[in-house]
């Protein structure tokens, strides 16, 4: 399956803000705020210290890697840069151990060479959602693929009609303007069965679709 796992937009539909660079990777939105309900998790990629919060939030956090294969995401939830590459030192905002640890395949018109970090091998392909997903699905090796953002890519998967389950976290925050995957969960109700439920933290109402 084509899974969206933990992918969070705000009130208004937006998964980041305008005016995305090095420094501030969800652009004008505040990361603190719009993941508020993702960070303080146990189940938090990376936390090995034993600390954090349980319930439903961590929940779904335990489950972002659970069965997952090989994971896309979209150029910019990568990289802030726009158009050919001109420098190829820069490997993502996530250190030397990146929290994938399955194949990588960035979508984008702007190809580079695949490069490994830790357990993670990035990929850079072209093509329509269903020939990067055919990739994915090659790599996975009988597990799922997480679509991991950001919004436009997500919602471009969705248009082609590939997405099998999505779970999708809302944050009591509004952004204004920026990559926006929805202006109200109801635009896929045509498609999806569809339930949520909030958190008891008050951080997100999770949003769950299905077949």
């Amino acid at each position: 399956m084509l899974r969206v796992q933990n992918f969070t937009v705000s009130a208004d539909g937006y998964g980041s803000g305008e005016g995305q660079s090095l420094d501030q990777p969800f652009g004008t939105a505040n990361p603190g705020e719009l993941m508020s309900w993702f960070f303080p998790t146990a189940s938090l990629p990376g936390r090995s210290d034993g600390s954090g919060t349980r319930g439903l939030d961590d929940l779904f956090a335990r489950d972002w890697a659970h069965g997952i294969g090989a994971e896309i995401m979209g150029a910019n939830k990568f990289s802030p840069h726009r158009g050919p590459w001109t420098d190829l030192s820069w490997q993502g905002w996530w250190g030397d151990e990146p929290p994938f640890r399955t194949p990588v395949f960035v979508w984008t018109h702007h190809l580079r060479p695949s490069f490994t970090l830790g357990e993670t091998t990035f990929h850079f392909v072209s093509g329509s959602p269903a020939d990067v997903l055919a990739q994915a699905t090659e790599a996975a090796g009988g597990l799922d693929v997480r679509l991991g953002g950001g919004a436009a890519s997500v919602r471009a998967f969705l248009d082609a009609g590939l997405v099998d389950t999505l779970h999708v976290a809302v944050a009591p925050v509004t952004i204004g303007a920026g990559s926006r995957l929805w202006t109200s969960p109801s635009e896929l109700e045509d498609r999806y069965h569809h339930e949520q439920v909030a958190s008891p933290t008050g951080r997100a109402v999770h949003h769950l679709f299905w077949r």
